[in-house]
């Protein structure tokens, strides 16, 4: 969940998207960047959002969110409610992980 103190913009799905490629690549640089995260749900008018990464980059997600201070030139915050993992093996499939099958990454930049 992101937080803006003083009221600032609000970014739609896409801008929200590539905030957090951002905050990725400042803290991580160009393989943070890299890193496959996908946003699959996003709501702007609560600024809350369900992100997918891989278990092996949460820690680098969660860090460069965290560490995140502005947003166009106004501060912000990140805040990270919940953090759920799912282990499967490749040829698992689970029906709760259905429900969250969508793909940020169709997401046009």
């Amino acid at each position: 969940r992101r937080e803006l103190p003083d009221g600032g913009a609000r970014p739609n799905a896409a801008q929200f998207k590539q905030l957090v490629v951002t905050a990725l690549r400042e803290l991580h640089g160009e393989v943070g960047a890299a890193l496959p995260v996908d946003v699959l749900t996003y709501e702007e008018k609560t600024l809350s959002a369900i992100l997918r990464v891989i278990s092996s980059g949460l820690v680098k997600l969660w860090s460069a969110l965290t560490l995140l201070g502005f947003y166009q030139n106004r501060r912000c915050a990140f805040r990270v409610l919940q953090s759920c993992l799912f282990f499967l093996s490749p040829n698992q499939t689970s029906p709760f992980l259905l429900a969250l099958s969508g793909n940020s990454r169709e997401l046009v930049l």
